[in-house]
């Protein structure tokens, strides 16, 4: 049986195993993230202490594939450190895409601080293929830590096409061979931003994401939509406050991130069934 915690940031969770024995081979992190069957996740990240006030996350997408970032779940596995008594206030996390201080600000916030992208958003057009004909989409390529594709949406995102339009632009040619995250952002006032995102290794729209959070913000920088603070509504419902000095070359994101269980996973947990004919549209189905 394997320990684990169920952790959650602004909607994004997570199973996190703290100093296990090995880190689960991909199947067996598809099987334990797929929902309705398993516990079901966002993602899975493996936590182990490092020096004094420190500790290495290493990061797997539900598809069982690492990646370098994911913000949300690192908020989340400083919050897991303060838990398990690691640290106190402050905790250094490494990750694949570098290190980075996080505070408490208390047992459901966190704030991460991080240096700003090192390069501006991108202008990019797109031709993309759709059920309902080809639509022609213009947005931002940005690198933040993870690659994102950052979609301005004024109209409003109540019917933004995140899930059809979002995946068909995360496997455009533009983006291989990698694939890209989607987010689909709107500023109703230039210290507001709303978003929903299409999450590359979840293949489907997740409740937040704060890697997308960032490059949203960055594309409303860079266009003169938005300024910081920054206070940032996600599909979950819960609100991230992007912040810093951008002369200084650093910024940071707070808001939820939560322990919210603990236990052991079961046998029962590894039930990966063979999904029927139609639902193989489904990337993550049956894999």
């Amino acid at each position: 049986m394997t320990r684990f915690h169920k952790v959650s940031g602004s909607g994004n969770d997570f199973l996190a195993l703290a100093e296990p024995s090995q880190v689960p081979p991909p199947g067996t992190i598809r099987a334990w993230c797929r929902r309705g069957v398993s516990l079901g996740a966002d993602g899975l990240f493996v936590l182990r202490r490092g020096g004094p006030a420190t500790a290495t996350m290493d990061y797997f997408n539900a598809d069982g594939f690492p990646a370098n970032l994911c913000l949300n779940g690192t908020r989340c596995a400083a919050q897991l450190a303060f838990h398990l008594g690691w640290a106190e206030g402050e905790v250094r996390v490494r990750t694949g895409a570098g290190t980075f201080s996080a505070r408490r600000l208390d047992a459901g916030r966190v704030a991460i601080d991080l240096p700003v992208p090192a390069e501006e958003p991108r202008p990019l057009s797109l031709e993309i293929p759709l059920a309902s004909g080809d639509t022609a989409t213009a947005g931002f390529r940005i690198l933040v830590g993870v690659p994102h594709f950052v979609l301005p949406w004024p109209e409003g995102l109540a019917n933004a096409p995140v899930r059809e339009l979002g995946r068909a632009i995360r496997y455009h040619p533009a983006f291989e061979p990698a694939g890209t995250n989607v987010n689909f952002v709107r500023f109703p006032e230039t210290h507001r931003m709303e978003i929903r995102t299409y999450e590359r290794g979840v293949e489907d729209e997740t409740l937040s994401c704060g890697t997308g959070v960032l490059a949203g913000a960055a594309v409303g920088l860079a266009t003169g939509g938005a300024r910081l603070p920054l206070h940032v509504t996600t599909q979950g419902g819960f609100q991230l406050e992007v912040d810093g000095d951008l002369s200084t070359g650093r910024w940071s994101l707070a808001g939820d991130a939560r322990v919210v269980a603990e236990g052991e996973m079961l046998p029962g947990a590894l039930a990966s069934p063979v999904p029927p004919p139609w639902a193989v549209g489904a990337p993550l189905a049956g894999s």
